[in-house]
């Protein structure tokens, strides 16, 4: 994997787009980060020689982007409800960002992408998908205050798991 030093440039800027994501100060930031970790995530993933990779690649940036406007999306309403004086439900955004973070790190009942992304990927790949690409996310989805919907997932993950 680090056979060249573009490789190691975009495993440098993963690991600063997390940096980035936990240390932010605002929702805004975090996204910024999350989507500095994706697009450096991508060329990591892409390899020459196997079409299953650049298929995983393009079905991870589609999911990721998806997740990624949806995220965008809460955050805008979580500003203007703080500019509008409560107009918006704080739970119903609170939901909607919860449930895209569990889609960005692949956890159940939003793991859809998750197999089938993982066949095309080499061992390296697979390890940074599983472990450092589920960071931010995870810390971010512990800064909401809503456990109804975390509790189901865990849940429906440890469930999936068994099967």
């Amino acid at each position: 994997m680090f056979n060249n030093s573009s490789k190691i440039l975009f495993l440098t800027m993963m690991i600063i787009g997390t940096l980035i994501t936990v240390t932010s100060n605002s929702w805004l930031g975090a996204w910024m980060g999350l989507e500095i970790n994706l697009l450096s995530f991508i060329p990591l993933m892409s390899d020459n020689y196997n079409f299953k990779s650049t298929e995983a690649s393009l079905k991870y940036f589609l999911t990721q982007a998806l997740a990624s406007t949806i995220l965008l999306f809460a955050v805008i309403l979580l500003m203007l409800k703080n500019n509008l004086n409560n107009e918006i439900n704080e739970s119903f955004t609170s939901m909607i960002m919860l449930s895209t973070l569990l889609l960005k790190s692949g956890a159940a009942p939003f793991h859809f992408w998750f197999p089938n992304l993982m066949e095309g990927l080499t061992w390296m790949n697979a390890l940074l998908l599983m472990t450092w690409q589920k960071i931010a996310p995870l810390m971010l989805i512990s800064y909401l205050n809503f456990k109804n919907l975390l509790l189901i997932s865990v849940i429906l993950s440890v469930m999936m798991g068994a099967m």
